[in-house]
């Protein structure tokens, strides 16, 4: 085996490392009042908060509807091909969609998307494409720059759906802060592997007021 080889391999892979962290790391500067916006909505919701994606970004959903819900917002995942055969009877008027869609063309979601407006379900889309279907279709788009860098032959969404999973992760903190959710909550949420065994918790996290806004974006 020659050294050189697996020299090689390694610059790759630390090269596309790299890559993708910077993809996060740039998302920093693109969080701005929009992302405020999205949040106070939700903390002020009565209903529910659904998110909902396809391939890629329908894991990136699912695991933030999971976090969402541990961290004090309850949330669930609505697969959105499930959703065109029935399941979109889930979702009242009072009810958030976050809609994550890297390229903004995905027709099960903008199919989805048409049918829940027409039921006044406000939708925020999550994307890397402002003038895309979604983009355009959605109450509130939130852009998120394109990652060609991060993103294999641009076409497989790698570093883009971590930049999409780190906003999203910022927005479950924020919120949990927001609502006071206290570290014993998490706890009693979540009973099971090494946290449920815990029998020391954290310091709780400082109170964070999310401002209101006299309009909606």
């Amino acid at each position: 085996m020659s050294q050189v080889s697996v020299d090689k391999v390694i610059a790759v892979a630390r090269e596309f490392v790299a890559a993708e962290a910077a993809a996060v790391g740039d998302l920093a500067a693109r969080i701005d009042e929009s992302f405020v916006r999205v949040a106070r909505l939700i903390l002020d919701t009565p209903g529910k908060v659904v998110l909902t994606g396809a391939g890629t970004t329908g894991y990136i959903a699912h695991r933030t509807a999971h976090l969402l819900s541990v961290s004090g917002t309850p949330a669930f995942y609505l697969n959105p091909s499930d959703a065109l055969h029935g399941s979109m009877g889930a979702l009242r008027s009072s009810d958030i969609l976050i809609a994550i869609s890297r390229g903004g063309e995905s027709g099960e979601i903008n199919t989805l998307v048409d049918l829940l407006q027409g039921e006044q379900v406000t939708v925020i889309a999550l994307t890397c494409a402002a003038e895309s279907t979604l983009g355009r279709t959605a109450d509130i788009t939130v852009a998120l720059d394109q990652t060609p860098y991060a993103d294999p032959g641009n076409l497989l969404a790698l570093g883009s759906t971590l930049a999409q999973g780190a906003w999203l992760d910022a927005l479950t903190v924020v919120l949990m802060r927001a609502r006071q959710h206290s570290w014993e909550k998490v706890h009693h949420a979540h009973p099971g592997g090494a946290v449920g065994l815990l029998d020391e918790l954290p310091p709780e996290v400082e109170t964070l007021d999310i401002p209101r806004f006299e309009a909606t974006l």
